[in-house]
């Protein structure tokens, strides 16, 4: 077993580090820091692991949930702005809770506005994606890297910015006075005020099946194991032991780092330690294990990620020394 443990959120920004990290006891953590290899990556990891430059986040998505995808797609997910001391910010999707029905409602009536471009339906309940009848010059921004980000107000852009920028626009204004947001409002329950485009593209010819299983429940990973032919499980709570190379990604860390909550970041991290990274290295140290790579992410607009490569020579190099977690970046 070699297992790459996919961390989003690990990376804290540059500023909160220090405050936040100075104290914490993960002796494990610690460790890999010291002790393995130190890798700066660029952008996004996760594309180029499978072969790819870029996920076309909506076709996988559809193929995840069973269907098929040929042509081109585009995510348009229900979103909620918010404004706040920093501007108009994009709430967590998450917490909007759409059920069925809800989402049901809302997509029929925004879907007369964009027949001219595509079709639209969903594969789960507040994920749409729109088949695209006609070719598409846009620019957008990958909605899990916006998630409590600013949001830029001349996004999308490209050469057909400018109309879908409208498009938005009379979405919003029937979103605003639908039904379903008028009963959410009087439950105390977030509203749906705009959609977000992003996750562009067609189905690769090949994607690189690099792993021999994937503990993931992102609904866009799922559909690229399934076209790669790759079995694609829910991630265990902790680690286990398992054949081949491995790909476990852990997301416990992501919702605090959006909500900016150094407590439950510091909860989050110490769990990480204790079900993932302590296990995985005390089945390197008996030799259960041929290597563990541990890839953290540093979410916003802009993502950051780095490896730590650590090998089982690496545990006997005892002029290594552990390393405090203020250098996670």
């Amino acid at each position: 077993m070699h297992l790459t443990l996919l961390v989003p959120g690990l990376l804290l920004p540059v500023e909160i580090l220090e405050t936040t990290a100075y104290d914490l006891n993960a002796p494990t953590l610690s460790r890999i820091l010291g002790s393995g290899e130190r890798h700066a990556l660029h952008g996004d990891w996760l594309p180029g692991a499978f072969g790819l430059g870029h996920l076309p986040a909506a076709a996988l998505r559809k193929v995840g949930s069973g269907g098929t995808a040929p042509g081109d797609w585009i995510c348009l997910d229900p979103v909620r702005w918010q404004v706040s001391p920093e501007g108009v910010m994009l709430d967590d999707p998450a917490r909007l809770e759409l059920d069925a029905a809800e989402s049901s409602e809302l997509l029929a009536a925004v879907q007369p506005l964009f027949a001219e471009w595509g079709a639209l339906s969903a594969s789960a309940p507040g994920r749409w994606e729109l088949r695209l009848n006609r070719p598409l010059s846009l620019e957008t921004q990958d909605l899990p890297a916006t998630i409590q980000q600013p949001i830029d107000p001349h996004l999308p852009g490209g050469a057909d910015g400018p109309a879908w920028r409208l498009l938005l626009a009379e979405a919003q204004t029937v979103l605003h006075a639908h039904p379903v947001n008028r009963r959410r409002e009087e439950a105390g329950r977030p509203t749906v005020n705009s959609l977000w485009p992003w996750g562009q593209g067609c189905l690769p010819d090949e994607i690189q099946a690099n792993f021999s299983v994937v503990w993931s429940n992102d609904p866009m990973i799922v559909g690229l194991c399934r076209y790669a032919g790759m079995p694609c499980l829910a991630p265990p709570e902790r680690f286990q032991p398992a054949s081949g190379p491995v790909l476990a990604l852990v997301e416990t860390l992501a919702a605090p780092v959006r909500r900016l909550d150094a407590l439950a970041w510091r909860e989050a991290l110490l769990a990480v330690e204790r079900d993932w990274l302590a296990p995985a290295v005390q089945a390197l140290k008996r030799g259960h294990s041929t290597g563990l790579r541990l890839i953290g992410t540093r979410l916003g607009s802009a993502p950051e990620s780095v490896a730590w490569e650590l090998k089982r020579g690496d545990l006997l190099r005892f002029w290594r020394k552990p390393r405090p977690l203020t250098e996670l970046k």
